[in-house]
């Protein structure tokens, strides 16, 4: 967002975005289907924000339906990597590094965001859907699903432009300073999350790397990138921008999409690599650690490591209502609409080995200390 410079595309939205407000319908001017149609949304929404597996499964149903609406795609590889990390606090490794109170606090702060993102932009694709079958913009609509001006701005354009890019990264922009404010800036979340396990959030959970499993002829192979700041809204952004050129590169797509319509997500990282996760747990009971994994591959006689489906590692919560309030409040924040030229290539397979292996180590310090300060 250094640039100043914008582009006539980006002029129009601004002028748009800069008038505050648009005429709104009021709820008594509504007519019978406009009313049903604000039902049936509300009520599928609900239906479908379940679990992680529920979101996560609607994301890539929904981009099949509409492969123009880029961020469907995006959005169902990222909330898989939601679903790995809620697991991972129930799976051989962190359970020996985490309390269960900060188990149950991160999980919180996982389903918290994933639930929210979920029915922000839910009701948004649906009406984009319902818009299409009818041949009729329905986007004045999306104040009565509280959703953010922007947005309405940017899908009034799109449905007109139809820029893909620029409706994808608009997405990006309004999930995550949707979030920033209800989740990130939490004062509940940011003491008992954010704060207090900090260093464990950076260094040991891997929330700060989202991997995108391929499918090619020589198997299974992952990319991905890492995020260094997840409390900053702006890394975030870029991340999202960052995945996203990653994953509809022309060299990424086509393999990424190809394992993910043949795995059904579960949860559980077998469903990338069954060589080193099991959905059942090899291993014995309270026995001390041992090491296992070396570049990523387990070693012989050694049991998987135990990534659990998500429903039986966590059950289904109930959700206070979304908070109010629309984040949007200078038209500045087009400068993240613009290309930023990423040329990645997504390794993180190294990374990703070397962030096992850390955490392996971990455990043995952790088992280590823990007896010599019993007898203390």
């Amino acid at each position: 967002m250094v640039s100043q410079k914008i582009t006539p595309e980006l002029t129009a939205i601004k002028k748009e975005l800069t008038k505050k407000s648009r005429p709104t319908i009021q709820k008594h001017q509504l007519n019978d289907m406009e009313n049903e149609l604000i039902q049936y949304i509300l009520r599928e929404t609900k239906n479908r924000n379940v679990n992680n597996v529920t979101r996560t499964n609607s994301y890539l149903d929904f981009y099949k339906r509409f492969p123009e609406i880029h961020w469907a795609f995006l959005g169902h590889m990222v909330s898989r990597n939601g679903g790995w990390n809620m697991t991972d606090l129930k799976g051989s490794l962190l359970t020996r590094l985490l309390s269960s109170e900060e188990q149950e606090a991160f999980f919180t702060f996982l389903e918290r965001g994933n639930w929210l993102i979920f029915q922000d932009i839910y009701p948004q694709l649906l009406l984009y859907e319902e818009s299409v079958k009818r041949n009729t913009n329905l986007f004045y609509l999306l104040p009565f699903f509280h959703v953010s001006f922007f947005m309405r701005v940017i899908w009034d354009y799109f449905y007109v432009i139809k820029d893909r890019f620029l409706l994808t990264v608009a997405l990006i922009v309004n999930e995550q300073s949707y979030l920033e404010k209800r989740v990130i800036q939490n004062a509940h979340y940011k003491s008992t999350v954010l704060e207090t396990l900090e260093f464990k959030l950076q260094e040991l959970l891997s929330l700060n790397q989202i991997i995108f499993p391929s499918l090619d002829r020589k198997g299974i192979k992952i990319i991905g990138q890492t995020i260094h700041q997840f409390a900053s809204l702006h890394d975030r952004i870029l991340l999202g921008k960052r995945l996203y050129e990653l994953l509809f590169d022309r060299e990424n797509f086509f393999s990424i999409y190809k394992w993910a319509t043949q795995h059904p997500h579960t949860g559980s990282r077998k469903d990338f690599w069954p060589h080193l996760f099991n959905d059942i747990d090899e291993s014995v009971p309270w026995g001390s650690y041992q090491r296992r994994i070396k570049d990523c591959r387990i070693k012989p006689n050694s049991p998987k490591l135990y990534s659990p489906i998500l429903k039986f590692a966590w059950k289904n919560r109930e959700q206070k209502e979304a908070e109010e309030g629309d984040w949007y409040s200078d038209w500045r924040v087009i400068h993240y609409l613009k290309k930023d030229n990423f040329k990645g290539n997504g390794a993180i397979y190294h990374e990703y080995c070397k962030t096992l292996e850390k955490i392996e180590f971990s455990i043995l310090a952790k088992e280590a200390i823990l007896p010599k300060k019993s007898k203390n």
